[in-house]
């Protein structure tokens, strides 16, 4: 066990795991508040405060594997391009960048490798989200529902149709969470180089990144909440639409403000998630960076 935890790799799988655990279980209630807030049938026909807890089967099934994906990709790549840089710039006497000269190779290498995370772990988040959202707004009455109301249209739609409405939003997920992780960990990263440097330590407390990652996912969540609308939507509908058929669809119906639908729920809800996520990730991380 010893030899597993000094590994960067085993650290952040089950660092992340922890995290992704953690987080969605302790914040889950403001999540379900969210998801009907931003729902075409409106908050109360989608449930309004009843069962706040619905859906949440699935939510503890995909949180563990979903984020583990995350970082043991996030921390992976990251690793390998610092690697590259300093490599080259040893080698090149410091005049060669593998991304640009200066202070933006770092937050850029962060932004990647944080870009390769979120779509590694898309592949667990999507159909774990179709099922949650859908239980959510009350479509089913449980997780289990829902997935077999799903399985159920295979002799309609055909095994490819199923995989397809297990993945229903797999493009518009990618198009938020991408621009959603590119703001919030060069961000949070950031804020911890500037507490290492100004500390004199040489690493971050759980609660100091706890705080860290509060600031930059309220940031991040503000900015990317026409996005999450977007997906939200897309997932609670009848049937299949695409980005620009649903985008125009709200904007008909519902105008522009629509989009910032939930908007004050899912600041609150991933400002308090930053914390629990980052926070517990780091102290695990530093936890088993000690043993």
């Amino acid at each position: 066990m010893q030899a597993n935890v000094e590994s960067p790799f085993a650290r952040a799988l089950l660092a992340g795991a922890l995290a992704g655990t953690t987080v969605d279980l302790s914040l889950y209630p403001i999540d379900t508040l969210k998801t009907r807030l931003q729902s075409q049938t409106g908050f109360y026909a989608s449930g309004g405060f009843r069962g706040i807890f619905a859906g949440v089967g699935s939510a503890l099934v995909g949180s563990a594997p979903g984020a583990a994906l995350f970082f043991v990709s996030y921390e992976g790549i990251k690793s390998a391009l610092k690697k590259a840089r300093e490599g080259d710039d040893y080698g090149s006497g410091g005049r060669g960048r593998v991304w640009v000269k200066g202070e933006w190779s770092e937050p850029l290498e962060h932004m990647a490798a944080a870009s390769a995370g979120e779509v590694a772990a898309c592949a667990v988040r999507v159909p774990t989200e179709v099922i949650k959202q859908r239980t959510q707004a009350l479509q089913q009455s449980s997780s289990i529902s829902t997935l077999r109301r799903i399985l159920s249209q295979r002799s309609t739609i055909g095994v490819l149709g199923v995989w397809r409405e297990m993945y229903r939003g797999w493009s518009i997920t990618i198009m938020r969470e991408v621009p959603f992780t590119i703001i919030q960990f060069p961000f949070w990263e950031g804020l911890k180089e500037w507490r290492r440097r100004t500390s004199g330590q040489q690493g971050v407390s759980g609660g100091e990144s706890a705080v860290f990652g509060s600031v930059s996912g309220a940031v991040a969540a503000g900015v990317t909440t026409p996005l999450d609308v977007l997906k939200t939507r897309m997932i609670l509908a009848r049937e299949r639409v695409s980005v620009m058929g649903m985008l125009a669809k709200v904007l008909r119906e519902s105008g522009p403000r629509a989009f910032f639908a939930g908007m004050g729920p899912r600041v609150l809800w991933i400002s308090a998630g930053g914390a629990v996520f980052l926070g517990s990730y780091q102290w695990a991380w530093n936890m088993m960076a000690e043993r």
